[in-house]
């Protein structure tokens, strides 16, 4: 599938969100780049060698583990260190491949080599062609708390390719598929949230996910122009995250096995959770529970929310004592509310 999302910052054209079926597409995006370096996921070498061969102009690569644990300054510094050895200058293009980590991981590293190179992405996850290469968000994790540090830079180019999917695991493409419908859940035009679902749950063709997936990126791509640094609209992409970082971050502690989308999909259940206690919605937690677990997803948070009340203190997005949660008053349509973490919690356990 041919198609093309413009990001804007102040009116002007920042990125762009690049839809195509093969890997080897990508070359008239790059052909006229005389200085790429590739960062991939270890994970993704496959993928990453069919990207090094349909770009004429690569002038190194550098393979990154890509754990949570990983996820750090120490691995930046890594890149950072390839990029010096490999003489690259001013004018270099870093090229991601692999999932939401290594497009965060490289666009940070892009973001302060020299005080910024350009960096694009070919995601090759599920979860990061929706969402995490999409929108110019770029950090590490710090002292267990997730991506405390980062800039916000938008990529050249975001490359969303069915093709790099091919081998993507289903517990992989299941945690993709909660940052699929929770986008849907905020903008839910042509009913992509149902036709999401079925996907998910009847199973489908490929070009039918890539549909969905760049239908996705769309919306993010538009609320992005409109909201580029997160002052107001762009806060509705947080749905269910308070939730679903807090449970990441208990998961860490405990040495739990919990993926990001896992614990999207019961962060969001959570947030149906406090707009029904709120009165913002009525039935939406019964709603969606039912549709993530016909999906394959999980929607209990494996600790209680009492637990998970220190680290949504410590919420990146908070101002003050104020947390901006995110409600959904019913599929495709969503609202912000300032709450404090205890009112918060009291509704959940009301």
């Amino acid at each position: 599938m041919v198609k093309e999302y413009i990001v804007t910052v102040d009116g002007k054209p920042a990125g762009r969100v690049v839809g195509r079926e093969r890997l080897g597409e990508i070359a008239p995006l790059v052909a006229e780049e005389s200085e790429v370096f590739v960062v991939y996921d270890a994970n993704a070498a496959e993928v990453a060698a069919e990207v090094i061969e349909a770009v004429p102009g690569v002038r190194g690569s550098i393979a990154i583990e890509t754990s949570e644990e990983d996820k750090s300054m120490d691995t930046v510094l890594l890149i950072e260190r390839s990029l010096l050895e490999a003489g690259a200058s001013r004018k270099a293009l870093v090229l991601a491949v692999g999932g939401g980590i290594t497009t965060d991981l490289a666009g940070f590293a892009a973001s302060i080599y020299k005080r910024g190179v350009r960096y694009a992405n070919v995601p090759t996850t599920l979860l990061a062609q929706v969402d995490a290469a999409v929108g110019g968000k770029t950090g590490v994790n710090f002292e267990d708390y997730k991506n405390m540090l980062g800039v916000i830079v938008q990529p050249v180019f975001t490359f969303v390719c069915a093709d790099a999917l091919r081998t993507l695991p289903r517990r992989d493409l299941l945690s993709g598929a909660a940052e699929l419908l929770k986008t849907f859940i905020i903008e839910n035009e042509d009913d992509h949230y149902g036709r999401a679902v079925r996907w998910l749950a009847e199973g489908g063709a490929a070009a039918e996910l890539q549909e969905l997936a760049l239908a996705a990126a769309g919306v993010k791509a538009a609320i992005v122009s409109r909201d580029p640094f997160e002052a107001g609209e762009r806060r509705k992409l947080n749905l269910g995250h308070t939730f679903a970082h807090a449970i990441e971050h208990e998961a860490l502690r405990r040495g739990d096995d919990i993926t990001h989308g896992e614990a999207v999909a019961m962060g969001i259940v959570l947030a149906a959770r406090l707009s029904d206690a709120l009165g913002v919605s009525a039935g939406l937690e019964a709603r969606l529970a039912a549709d993530f677990a016909a999906a394959g997803l999980p929607t209990r948070a494996p600790y209680p929310v009492e637990t998970l009340a220190g680290a949504m203190d410590k919420d990146k997005k908070a101002e003050g004592s104020l947390v901006h949660f995110v409600l959904a008053e019913r599929i495709g349509s969503v609202l912000i509310r300032d709450l404090t973490v205890a009112q918060a919690l009291k509704a959940l356990t009301l």
